[in-house]
């Protein structure tokens, strides 16, 4: 694991799939829609269950993983009593709906132990869509591009640094 300190508030670190630099997904393989996720956490090893994650995701046939970034350690916004997050944009190529996606990904938060307690609070895993081929979404249950997105250096700073790497 690589370790690289950008400033007092923030670290990147290098993992075996963290990042990963466009993946070749064969014709046959290829899914239709592209989606830009945000991922995150803050309680417990979150760096192993990242790469628990990863093989997760690339043993689905609901998602192919194209693209990673690395994790970036970033202190908390919203609830600030709390532990610093870890944060990574994963790039994927799905054939489900915005709205099947969300329900899908909500599985695979509940499957990696996360509990919602309060808004912006401790969590094992937390699964953003941040955007969606370029559509925009607003009703109740789902907004893409993800509210906020723009104000957020825990979707900033990753989301440069695949850019960076391209």
């Amino acid at each position: 694991m690589k370790k690289k300190i950008i400033s007092s508030n923030y670290t990147i670190f290098e993992t075996a799939h963290y990042p990963i630099k466009n993946i070749k997904i064969s014709p046959k393989k290829k899914l239709k829609h592209k989606a830009v996720l945000g991922i995150g956490g803050n309680i417990g090893d979150v760096m192993r269950r990242f790469e628990r994650l990863y093989w997760f995701l690339k043993r689905s046939k609901e998602v192919k993983i194209i693209n990673s970034s690395p994790i970036l350690k970033n202190p908390p916004f919203g609830f600030l009593e709390q532990d610093d997050f870890y944060n990574a944009i994963l790039i994927i190529s799905t054939s489900l709906t915005p709205r099947e996606l969300l329900y899908y990904l909500l599985r695979v938060e509940k499957k990696f132990g996360r509990k919602r307690t309060i808004p912006n609070g401790a969590r094992t895993l937390d699964i953003d869509i941040i955007f969606y081929d370029d559509i925009s979404i607003s009703c109740k249950e789902l907004t893409i591009p993800h509210h906020d997105w723009i104000n957020r250096d825990s979707v900033i700073i990753p989301l440069s640094l695949i850019k960076a790497r391209n």
